[in-house]
This record gives C-alpha cells, sequence and structure tokens, in this order.
C-alpha cells in the first residue's frame, strides 16, 4: 500500500469518530454484496460527514433511526451513491441486519388486506398469471377495497361502475382501459369462487377502443443500427446483448430480465422462454445474439451465484429487473441521439416485427416470433407497409357500384 493510501485510511478512520465500533462491520458488509474498494472508502468518508452531523444534533446510536429521517432536508442529493444521505440510509440498514437496531417489520399483504392476498395466490395457481402483472392491479385493487369494503355483498353494479368512472377520471384512454381489465378480473375471481353473483364483471363500465386504429411503435433501421452501434464496446456488453435480444429477437423487457443460463440451448441454438400464462415457447438463438451473450458473460458479468444471466453493474450486484430493462434501452436512445416519443423497452419489440415483415416474413410468421395468441394482434404490423395490407384485407360483402 503506497503512503498516499494509507494516510487516507487513517485520515477516514479518524473522521468517523463516535461510529468508529461499527465501521469495520460495516465495511465487510458493504464488501459482501461487491460494491469496490475505492466505493467503501468514499461510503465510510460521507458516513464519517453524516455522523458528525448527527452526533452534533443530539443523536445516538438507538435513535440513529430518527436522525436519518432529521438529516434528509440537510443533506440533499440523497439519491446519489456520493450523498452522505445514501450513506447513513446502507449504514442504518447494516446496522439493523446486524441487530444494533430493531428490524422495522412490514406488515404483509395478507395482514393488510387477505382479501387481496387470496386474489394473487389464485391467479397465480389458476391461471398462471405473473407476479409483475399482478403488481400492476394491485394499485387499483386497493384503491377498489378501500372504496367498496372487503365485503362483495356490497360491490353492486351501480358501486362498481361508479368506482370504476371515478377511478379512471384524472387518466387517459389507456391507463382508463388498464383500471377496468384490473377491477374486471378481480370481479371474474369473485364470481368464480362464489363470492359474487354470476355476471357481476359485466358492470365495470367499458371505454371506446377502436381495433387497429393505431401505427405501431417502431424506429427506421437506420435508428436500429445507431442504437446497436451506441450500445456495443468494451464497458457495455451487457447492454449490447439485451439491445439485441430486444431488437432481433422481439423479447419483452420482462423476458429479458429472467432469462436463466438453464433457459439457453447452447448445442440446439434455441431460447426458452415462459411467457404469459406460463406458456413455454421457444426461439431460435440467432449467431450475433449467442455472440453477444458470451461475451457479456466472459467478459464483464460478475462472478455471483444466481442462475440469472443479466446482473446490475454497480454494487449490491443483483439480478436486473424489467424496469432496469427499460431504463437501460432509454440510454441507448439518448446516447443514439434517435429522437422518438417512445422510449421504452417495448418500441424495439414493435421495431424487431416492423423488420422482419419488410424483411418478407409473413404475418403468421411474425406472429409465432412475437408469440401473439391472435392473429388479429399481429395484423396491427400490416400498417406499416400498404403492401402487407392484402393479407389482412377482407373481401367486400356490398354491392358494387353501377
Amino acid at each position: 500500500m503506497t503512503k498516499r493510501k494509507r494516510r487516507h485510511r487513517r485520515s477516514v478512520e479518524i473522521r468517523i469518530n463516535w461510529l468508529q465500533p461499527h465501521a469495520g462491520g460495516f465495511q465487510n458488509w458493504l464488501a459482501n454484496r461487491n460494491y469496490s474498494s475505492a466505493t467503501i472508502v468514499e461510503m465510510v468518508r460521507l458516513l464519517a460527514l453524516w455522523g458528525d452531523w448527527v452526533h452534533a444534533a443530539g443523536f445516538e446510536i438507538e435513535s440513529l433511526d430518527a436522525g436519518l429521517a432529521a438529516s434528509a432536508a440537510v443533506f440533499r442529493g440523497g439519491k446519489t451513491i456520493r450523498a452522505p444521505q445514501g450513506a447513513a440510509r446502507l449504514f442504518v440498514a447494516y446496522l439493523r441486519e446486524t441487530g444494533v437496531l430493531p428490524a422495522i417489520r412490514c406488515p404483509s399483504l395478507d395482514e393488510t388486506w387477505p382479501a387481496l392476498a387470496a386474489f394473487r395466490r389464485w391467479m397465480r395457481e389458476q391461471r398462471g398469471i405473473k407476479d409483475s402483472t399482478l403488481d400492476t392491479y394491485q394499485g387499483v385493487l386497493v384503491d377498489l377495497l378501500a372504496a367498496l369494503g372487503t365485503d362483495p355483498a356490497a360491490y353492486t353494479a351501480g358501486a362498481i361502475r361508479a368506482f370504476v368512472l371515478d377511478r379512471a377520471k384524472p387518466h387517459g384512454r389507456g391507463r382508463a382501459q388498464g383500471i377496468t381489465v384490473a377491477t374486471r378480473a378481480y370481479l371474474k375471481y369473485l364470481v368464480a369462487t362464489g363470492q359474487c353473483p354470476l355476471g357481476r364483471e359485466h358492470a365495470v363500465p367499458t371505454f371506446a377502443s377502436w381495433q387497429l386504429a393505431t401505427v405501431p411503435r417502431f424506429l427506421g433501421q437506420a435508428d436500429i443500427d445507431r442504437v446497436l452501434a451506441a450500445s456495443g464496446g468494451e464497458g457495455r456488453l451487457r447492454d449490447h446483448a439485451i439491445i439485441l435480444l430486444l431488437v432481433r429477437l422481439g423479447l419483452r423487457a420482462s423476458e429479458v430480465a429472467n432469462l436463466t443460463f438453464g433457459d439457453i440451448d447452447w448445442d440446439n441454438g434455441r431460447i426458452t422462454l415462459v411467457g404469459k400464462a406460463r406458456r413455454e415457447e421457444r426461439l431460435p438463438l440467432t449467431q450475433e445474439v449467442g455472440d453477444a451473450i458470451l461475451a457479456y458473460i466472459e467478459g464483464t458479468r460478475p462472478r455471483i451465484g444466481t442462475a440469472r444471466v443479466f446482473l446490475t453493474d454497480i454494487a449490491p450486484i443483483r439480478p436486473i429487473g424489467r424496469i432496469a430493462v427499460k431504463c437501460l434501452v432509454r440510454r441507448a436512445l439518448d446516447r443514439a441521439e434517435v429522437e422518438s416519443t417512445h422510449r421504452g423497452a417495448h418500441v424495439l419489440r414493435h421495431s424487431a416485427a416492423t423488420a422482419m415483415l419488410r424483411s418478407g416474413a409473413s404475418l403468421a410468421g411474425v406472429g409465432a416470433v412475437l408469440r401473439h395468441r391472435s392473429p388479429s394482434v399481429t395484423a396491427l404490423y400490416a400498417k406499416v407497409d400498404i403492401g402487407l395490407l392484402s393479407e389482412i384485407t377482407q373481401p367486400w360483402g356490398g354491392r358494387m357500384p353501377c
């Protein structure tokens, strides 16, 4: 260790003062979560700054929870890793985990909304609905239970209609339709389990939606090439592999996030996906995509014990989620300077479908790759090319003009 580094280490130990008895354990705790040595040193330095303020304000170890809340107004920018408030949050979490501070127990869903917990279990077991979908329902259904109560006998047609219209009032058509889907799914569960009379789900009002009225959101080939170029490079092997999975195979963000090593059949060049309603489907693993995944695994993927392929690249190292995939795509679009109103991962799925159609693939073939249940969903993509509309045109049933 150089003299300069030794001086830096000593200054950190001196400045941490009254929190010093916990400093060593905190550093080991961070190291076990794959924080780098430089970040750990910086965390301890920031903790010392925060600790000086907390101590001067009269807080002790036993009241650090209150000190953390009180310091929020003093240390701004706590969402960044270099802010004292961020280091303080991690330190308080460490103290809770080691028993120095009492752990905060959050009530489970069974305790707060047992009816909603039972609904989630039934939907997973009987319908194969994923937690990500149920999470989107949950906010609406919590409001439903709060407004109408937990007794299904009180769910009259008028009460249901009034709730949906009131809940959807501040939102646009897309969000309003999401509210109706969540409410109708819950009512169907109540009907299926005998808690509501048959047909009660029909009380949910509908919002106007014209089939095939919109044009699919997609990027042109030039923009796709720029995004792929911007996502490449030695430091972005993970991002490049993810972008290729989205734009070449049309995967959903959640499917990329949940991809495991067991899903990849290297010998036969296939990827197995468990899509909506637990449907297991296989897609071809192209050479380009396979090479990108291998480059990431062998080059920059952290070595931790998990079957998930894609991990975060900053500590704490853990499998990424679907929101991280969406943010990754947004950053790639920004780097490529691609102008697009729609900036999520799904725009690359639409772009994959459009590219396949323009390369000569049939609508049925595109539907198979995207794993659409209904051909009418895939038919939307015919609107990107007038020539493709001939595949879905219906014969005219009226009389020819004289």
